[in-house]
């Protein structure tokens, strides 16, 4: 068989133009340019296992609903029968053998049943705008613990990127230095102990350097994984330290109102669905009514050719009233069982409230301890670097010895460092206070 090169050749090139731009547009999707906060948490709300599982199972919830509400409607169904009899049964009567029937039967029935009043649908429509709420409430939980969490992974992944940043310009400076101190050994104008104390400084910035170099790509790989986002493609962090300075203002005066809390409002309405509970266990006093019918065609003849020629319908309608009388005392304990367990919510509601009150304090007490910390790392920064300018100026004078400056150069990193700490910790604790006000919503 000859096959046609060119043929195929502009076949493949034509499924290969038309795949590939579907298959890049999904990568494309999938990639980003360049990450903001809002640009991450907006992808991770998207692309987030644990917010997709919230949002299908709010999807199976509600579908679950609508099966439960679906029993009040008319369930009416059909049934077909066909059967032939190899054998008649016969009987001897007058001492006659009596054949009864007829050799082909078959049956055609359509019924239908409608519930009057049955606890177990009135439960369902009682309480469906209350279950498909409660499967919101969970959403909106996974969302704010999602947002919470990645915005903390994100501005830890910032203060990690300033620390490099800093033992980076650290070690360059300490490199000039080093050379410099050699250079001062070998001409004789110091001894050997400067040039050893630069070679350990700018050791010890290295080792700093290399250390934050690996934490970066734990932190990079979390807030990924945080994300949803391919653990293997590049994620380009776009961050202002003036912009992130300008979002740590809070208002400490704001009180708290547990009713704006997640939590809260997630167990104010299982308190709700534990109420109807109560109730539908009442309900087991009443009876249950329905109302059914039937439209039945007979088919009946030795011929089957002719069976269909020929119908005996009958039909029926009706109503079953079912009332259990005794049961041995179950219905009041199950009742009783859930007015306790009514009282455990009741006992879990108060408990929650104290604990998200301790929570907000906490919470404020951090942001404001971590508030203080870093005006005072802000204002250290400034100081350092004056000092280490000054002393290297004295140094390069011969007014001071190079032991000066490695301590100037050390604290200047450190206050820098910890700068850039304080920065975080201070923005991690207003998202916790956030979160404890019940501001965070999604």
């Amino acid at each position: 068989m000859k096959v046609n090169l060119s043929w195929l050749r502009a076949t493949f090139w034509l499924v290969g133009s038309m795949v590939y731009p579907l298959v890049s547009g999904a990568q494309d999707e999938n990639k980003m340019e360049s990450a903001t906060l809002e640009e991450v948490v907006a992808y991770a709300l998207k692309h987030q296992p644990g917010v997709q599982q919230a949002e299908i199972n709010q999807e199976i919830v509600n579908q679950a609903v609508k099966g439960k509400l679906a029993d009040w409607y008319p369930q009416i169904s059909f049934n077909y029968n066909y059967q032939r009899f190899i054998d008649l049964q016969s009987s001897v009567i007058g001492g006659e053998v009596i054949r009864f029937g007829v050799n082909n039967t078959s049956s055609a029935q359509l019924t239908a049943t409608q519930s009057l009043f049955n606890r177990d649908v009135l439960l369902a429509s009682n309480t469906a705008s209350t279950v498909r709420l409660q499967a919101e409430q969970g959403t909106q939980q996974a969302k704010i613990q999602m947002v919470v969490n990645v915005s903390k992974a994100f501005y830890d992944l910032l203060a990690t990127q300033k620390q490099i940043e800093v033992s980076e310009e650290s070690v360059i400076r300490l490199e000039s230095s080093l050379k410099d101190a050699r250079s001062r050994y070998e001409a004789g104008v110091a001894d050997k102990t400067d040039y050893q104390r630069a070679t350990i400084a700018l050791g010890n910035a290295q080792a700093a350097y290399k250390a934050n170099q690996e934490l970066l790509g734990y932190k990079q790989q979390n807030l990924k994984t945080l994300m949803g986002y391919p653990l293997e493609e590049e994620l380009p962090i776009a961050y202002d330290v003036d912009m992130m300075e300008n979002e740590i203002l809070l208002d400490t005066s704001e009180q708290m109102n547990p009713v704006n809390h997640i939590n809260f409002r997630l167990l104010q309405t299982q308190r709700e669905l534990q109420e109807a509970n109560v109730k539908y266990n009442q309900w087991a006093f009443l009876p249950s009514l329905s109302a059914f019918g039937a439209y039945n065609l007979n088919y009946q003849n030795d011929n089957f050719g002719e069976l269909y020629n020929t119908s005996y319908p009958y039909s029926y309608v009706g109503a079953t009233l079912s009332l259990p009388l005794f049961q041995g005392g179950k219905r009041l304990s199950k009742i009783q069982e859930q007015k306790w367990t009514s009282d455990r919510l009741d006992v879990g509601i108060a408990d929650l409230k104290n604990k998200l009150d301790t929570e907000y304090d906490r919470a404020l007490a951090a942001y404001k301890s971590n508030l203080y910390s870093y005006l005072a790392q802000k204002k250290n920064v400034e100081l350092a670097q004056e000092v280490y300018d000054i002393i290297q100026l004295q140094y390069q004078s011969g007014v001071k010895t190079y032991l000066d400056v490695t301590i100037a150069e050390t604290d200047l990193r450190t206050t820098r460092i910890n700068y850039f700490n304080a920065l975080y910790q201070v923005l991690a604790s207003k998202i916790d206070v956030n979160r404890a006000l019940g501001t965070i919503n999604y």
